[in-house]
């Protein structure tokens, strides 16, 4: 487009201003097909590309449009493997996106020439209040290199680094880096086994956090010392509201003299101790404090299996926890004695809406003890009983319970593995199974080891889902379909005025 000239060889302004706008709409268009090619929509403030796939030719056309972002607050190029070798060209252009707020780069194969033009990068996002760097594995031992420029007054919120790596001298420069995170909320360091060496120095650094909400240290390798360092950081954390220990099988005996501390983190809601092999004195130590977690919301002890002899007062003291929402207790080979303990606290516990005791043997044959309380809960929305030797009666039992309409708000039902139910006892099941209007899952698999013939009990099965307004997915692995039933399944498929409903059947026979 040929520019107006004035009569002294100037280009009228007006024509400026045109010449840009037009410019910007040119621009703001290719960047329109951009993100339409990837299936996602135009945000000024929020540019979502976490898994898209993107190709190194991509993320050089995702740099040249970041300009044209100049209100970015949010940027998560997540799970992109190309995006590794390539950050440089994207952090050369943070200065224009210094109002960023939230950097998401987990598994993104960052490079160490990667992270390290990131740390440069930092100074020019000091808004910044959310880094997610997990799953790169070149982040161990460069630590510092990234958080390098974070100081004093820094406003960062959240810090997700999951499985990077982490080396113990990574522990001790974030030891002493966390004073200067005085905003600092959450605080992910899962998955790297090899900070332990540093937790002296981090657990040092926390109590300098009080408003601290978020603490997860899930598969870290952590130890019974690990515990007595850490109790002495909880006195600090008052804002603590998760606190999660989980899958550290050496942290069993840690707390036998040292869980004191725990009462102190009086906002706490999630408390995650599945697989830390507790032992005896641990649960004696826990039954102590648990309980006067009054502001308590999910409770998980699963693989735990000293916790089927000795869990009895624990079990039954939960009924001071009226706040409970989850309680996850699978595969802690829980025995007749801590069973009724757990039976009689749960009739306590009325905003319980997740309830796991998958892979607990004694459950069979005394499913009615928990259902004559459970029937009473107007909040259960998830109920697993996998592989808990579950015989005829107990599902028969079940479906009484339904039909008299408890459990009405029940979404997830697993009962699979529980190979010792016959025929008729699904008959009936199925034959009930249409008064949970609000169910999406039913699983009644069967053990990897065993392939059974659906009996007549599968026509009732049919017929329930055409009532069941929710449900998507059932369950129903090395069951096999005889020749009339795989028929009905057909039909039952073809009828347009049925929603897609998935079937994972063990096959047709």
């Amino acid at each position: 487009m040929a520019l107006h000239q004035s009569p002294k060889g100037e280009i009228d302004p007006g024509d400026k201003t045109l010449s840009s706008e037009m410019e910007l709409g040119s621009r703001m268009e290719k960047n329109d097909q951009f993100l339409q090619m990837l299936g996602k929509k135009t945000a000024n403030k929020h540019l979502d590309l976490n898994s898209c796939g993107l190709t190194t030719a991509d993320v050089r056309k995702m740099v040249a449009l970041l300009p044209f972002f100049p209100d970015l607050e949010e940027l998560d190029i997540s799970w992109n493997d190309f995006v590794g070798g390539n950050l440089p060209s994207i952090t050369q252009q943070m200065q224009v996106t210094s109002k960023l707020k939230v950097l998401r780069l987990a598994s993104c194969r960052l490079t160490t020439e990667d992270v390290r033009a990131l740390g440069e990068a930092f100074e020019m996002i000091p808004e910044l209040e959310e880094l997610n760097l997990s799953w790169n594995s070149k982040v161990g031992g460069n630590l510092p290199l990234i958080l390098q420029k974070f100081q004093k007054g820094s406003k960062i919120q959240v810090l997700e680094l999951v499985d990077c790596a982490l080396t113990s001298e990574d522990g001790a420069f974030l030891g002493q880096l966390l004073p200067k995170l005085q905003s600092l909320e959450v605080l992910d360091l899962s998955i790297n086994r090899n900070i332990g060496g540093g937790l002296n120095n981090i657990a040092q650094g926390l109590q300098s956090i009080s408003t601290l909400k978020i603490l997860k240290l899930h598969s870290c390798g952590l130890s019974q010392k690990s515990v007595k360092i850490l109790d002495a950081a909880f006195r600090y954390l008052g804002e603590l509201r998760k606190l999660d220990l989980s899958c550290n099988k050496e942290l069993g005996g840690g707390f036998e003299d040292t869980s004191a501390l725990l009462v102190m983190l009086k906002h706490l809601e999630v408390l995650d101790l599945h697989q830390c092999s507790l032992t005896v004195d641990d649960i004696a130590s826990l039954t102590q404090v648990i309980p006067l977690l009054s502001n308590l919301q999910e409770l998980d002890l699963s693989f735990n299996k000293k916790m089927g002899s000795s869990s009895e007062n624990l079990l039954s003291r939960l009924r001071f926890l009226p706040a409970l929402k989850s309680l996850l207790i699978n595969n802690c080979a829980l025995e007749s004695e801590t069973f009724t303990a757990l039976v009689e606290a749960s009739i306590h516990l009325p905003a319980l809406e997740i309830f796991s005791l998958s892979w607990n043997k004694c459950v069979g044959g005394n499913l009615k003890l928990l259902l004559e309380t459970l029937k009473l809960s107007t909040s259960l929305h998830v109920l697993r009983l996998s592989s808990c030797s579950l015989v005829t009666e107990d599902v028969e039992f079940l479906a009484s319970v339904i039909r008299m309409g408890h459990l009405a708000k029940l979404q997830k039902l697993d009962l699979s593995y529980n190979d010792g139910i016959c025929d008729a006892g699904w008959a009936i099941f199925c034959q009930n199974l249409w008064f949970l209007k609000e169910l999406t899952e039913l699983d009644i698999s069967l053990r990897p080891s065993h392939f059974r013939d659906c009996g007549h009990w599968f026509r009732y099965l049919l017929f329930a889902v055409t009532k069941l307004p929710e449900i998507t997915e059932i369950g129903m692995k090395r069951w096999t379909l005889p020749v009339s039933q795989e028929e009905e399944l057909g039909s039952f498929n073809k009828d347009p005025k049925r929603r897609s409903i998935h079937f994972d059947h063990g096959g047709f026979q």
